[in-house]
């Protein structure tokens, strides 16, 4: 179970206070019971709402946007996917010295993905392909390209170079900081991303963010890196989640070329960021940041 709090400037909430804002905005669904959610996600703090819905509040300030960009996507996104995606139901607005948009979502039956949670990872690695197939192909016109909106996802990587090195040397004690190093001006030095921005989840390379049920990968969450760009971003995910035939599996499903895997292989490595921040606040993640460096590195291609 991670810290309570994982920021130290991040806002306390409790069920008190969600219960207040749901009679102040939502009365329709105020009596229904409130459990607080164990998650090792780092942005909202989740309250499960009766037996169908959820209550995400952002724990900080980074995450202040995410009710709105949810409105605005998620519901236009997924007709189109071949997943469940948390389409909001309602957003709320700040009040009972909570000082943030808020918002009510579905909740998405399943586990979070474990390997061992997976009944087949080939098949599951099938699925996720062909959900970022899917998401690739819609219009991404009006949206604008990765930057701070999305948290710098699928940008180059060539603008994400100062930060890495400063995070492998923050982070050498945990890990091979020369090979880390060495991996990563590979992939940078891969050829740049030159098609049209494509639409990016951002953030498939964290387990926490798809759901499994009956041993199948059943939906997908957590769209706060949502944005348009590289789509090496996504592919992340082959090193995170995936090994030999599923890794495998998952890379012939996707029709990219050598450049881009190289640099996908650069986007998995860039979770080194969590082990400084986080190595205190939330062990999961830390190690699910070293499974994937440590992936990346065992990987000869």
């Amino acid at each position: 179970m991670c810290a309570s709090k994982m920021h130290a400037d991040e806002v306390d909430t409790d069920e008190a206070l969600v219960r207040r804002l749901l009679v102040g905005q939502f009365p329709m669904w105020a009596e229904l019971p409130i459990d607080r959610i164990g998650s090792s996600g780092t942005d909202h703090a989740i309250y499960r709402l009766g037996d169908k819905m959820a209550v995400r509040l952002p724990r900080i300030h980074w995450a202040t946007g995410q009710a709105d960009k949810d409105e605005q996507w998620l519901g236009k996104l997924a007709p189109h996917l071949p997943l469940a995606i948390p389409v909001p139901l309602a957003k709320g607005e700040p009040a009972e010295g909570y000082p943030w948009q808020w918002s009510v979502v579905p909740w998405l039956e399943g586990e979070a993905w474990t390997a061992d949670g997976v009944g087949d990872l080939s098949q599951a690695a099938m699925a996720l392909a062909q959900f970022i197939i899917a998401l690739q192909r819609i219009d991404p016109a009006g949206v604008p390209r990765g930057g701070r909106s999305n948290f710098y996802r699928g940008v180059p990587l060539s603008l994400r170079d100062a930060d890495m090195r400063t995070q492998i040397a923050a982070a050498d004690d945990m890990v091979d900081a020369r090979a880390m190093i060495e991996a990563w001006e590979a992939a940078l030095a891969a050829p740049a991303w030159d098609g049209p921005p494509v639409w990016l989840h951002g953030d498939l390379a964290r387990p926490g963010n798809l759901l499994v049920t009956g041993g199948r990968l059943s939906a997908v969450i957590d769209f706060g890196c949502l944005g348009v760009g590289d789509p090496a971003c996504d592919l992340a995910a082959a090193w995170a989640l995936f090994s030999g035939e599923s890794r495998d599996v998952f890379r012939a499903a996707l029709p990219f070329d050598d450049a881009t895997w190289a640099r996908a292989r650069g986007w998995a490595l860039t979770r080194v960021g969590a082990i400084p921040y986080y190595r205190e606040t939330n062990p999961p993640i830390v190690a699910e940041a070293l499974h994937a460096i440590e992936e990346v590195l065992a990987d000869p291609d």
